[in-house]
Order: C-alpha cells, then sequence, then structure tokens
C-alpha cells in the first residue's frame, strides 16, 4: 500500500526491454536462423517471411519464444518446399531452447528505480508472453519482491490496463505504465485513462511500432528509466 495519499498510488511496469534485456536474442537468432536457411533464399527475403508467418501465428500461439520458434519452422519448410533437412529442424529447435534457458540481464538503474518507488506506491508487472518464460526471467531477475502483484497477459490493450489498475490500485486514473513499447505498453494505458510513460530501448520489434501520441496529455518520453522518479515528483508538485 502507498505510504501516503498521492494522486498517483499505482505505478505498471513492462517487462522485456523495459526491466530486463530481451529483443536482442530474438535478432541474434533470427540472424543464425537466415545463415541456415542461406541456399533457399536471399537474407532479407527469409526476415521478411518470417516476419510474415508471427503475424499469421500471433493470434494462435500469442507472444513468446515458443511461438517465434514455431514460426521459423513454418518459414523454413515453406522457403524450402518442404526439402528442409531434419538437421535444420533441429538446429532451429535447439535455438529455441537455448532462448528459453539464457541467463537475464536486467538493464541499467532497474533496480535502483523500483527500490526507489516501492513502499511509496504499488508497483505492478505487467507483461505479456509465455508463462512460464515470464515466471522464469522474473525469478532470475531478482526483482520479484519489490513488486505488489505481477500480471502475465495474452496481450495488452486499453481493457486489459482498466481491469489490472481496478483490481490492484484505485482505478487507471489513479495509475500509471512504464515500458518500451508505444502499441503494447503506452498508447493503450493512456486509452485506459493513465499516465503513459515511454522509455525507448534501442531494439524494439517491428510489430510493437506505432506513432507517439505526442499530444496526450498523459503521455511521457524519458530517455531513461532513471529519469522516472524525478519525473513522477515534477507532475505531483
Amino acid at each position: 500500500m502507498p505510504s501516503r495519499s498521492l494522486p498517483l498510488s499505482t505505478i505498471g511496469f513492462d517487462a522485456d526491454d523495459t526491466l530486463w534485456q530481451n529483443e536482442q536474442f530474438f535478432r541474434v537468432t533470427e540472424t543464425h536462423f537466415a545463415s541456415l536457411l542461406a541456399e533457399y533464399a536471399e537474407g532479407s527475403d527469409i526476415h521478411a517471411r518470417l516476419l510474415e508467418a508471427e503475424k499469421r501465428n500471433l493470434a494462435v500461439y500469442g507472444f513468446g519464444i515458443k511461438g517465434f520458434t514455431l514460426s521459423m519452422i513454418e518459414t523454413a519448410l515453406e522457403l524450402s518446399g518442404g526439402r528442409v533437412p531434419a538437421r535444420v529442424i533441429g538446429e532451429i529447435l535447439a535455438a529455441g531452447r537455448d532462448m528459453l534457458s539464457h541467463p537475464v540481464e536486467t538493464l541499467p538503474n532497474v533496480r535502483e528505480t523500483l527500490e526507489e518507488l516501492a513502499g511509496a506506491y504499488r508497483l505492478i508487472l505487467i507483461t505479456k508472453g509465455d508463462l512460464f518464460d515470464q515466471e522464469r526471467k522474473l525469478a532470475q531477475s531478482g526483482l520479484g519482491e519489490l513488486f505488489d502483484a505481477v500480471e502475465i497477459v495474452s496481450d495488452k490493450n486499453a481493457a486489459t490496463y482498466e481491469r489490472i489498475f481496478a483490481r490492484h490500485g484505485d482505478g487507471p486514473h489513479r495509475a500509471m505504465m512504464v515500458g518500451n513499447s508505444l502499441k503494447s505498453d503506452i498508447v493503450p494505458a493512456i486509452e485506459a485513462g493513465s499516465w503513459g510513460v515511454y522509455v525507448p530501448h534501442d531494439l524494439t520489434w517491428v510489430l510493437e511500432h506505432v506513432e507517439e501520441p505526442a499530444e496526450a496529455p498523459r503521455f511521457r518520453r524519458l530517455a531513461h528509466i532513471a529519469e522516472l522518479a524525478d519525473l513522477i515528483d515534477e507532475l505531483e508538485r
């Protein structure tokens, strides 16, 4: 519970590429995947076909490494006309397993920021993707003790934030969402009535790109998560 009565009572945080590295491992794996299929297509075509497969499969597999791995296998079969060797399929599966076991790399100043805000506000981790993988990363990050609640959801939209901020806080109008994805973290949170604080990451999945809601009164952009506490102080003056 907040230690003092403030207009802002609840802060939601995205996980992947907000609290810890994520997209860089997808990029490395995708580069390796393209090399495995080099005899069947040019690299740019491989990447484009994989992206199309991911788009098609989101509604079936959801977000995360498992869906990404299945999309790679589907793309390999399509590009090769079903002739891709079993060895290559095995390497794709191994690459997916490697991603699922990769050590968590917490981003700079994340722990210090969470520790500064914990106790004064309800902190909620709001992330989408595979349940087991997100739970693994949270446990390995050592950040779990700083959150009052954890919500792992299949997707993020305005209704998601309305529900979560009503369940764990005082509603979206007294809440803030912090994340690196404009599409998933910022725009829908603002639509729900919350503050949306955008902290860009150098690597963000192309399907998460939308225009910044620059004219929205509750939109803010920070260069780094270390600036969050000062922003909150400024908003509450």
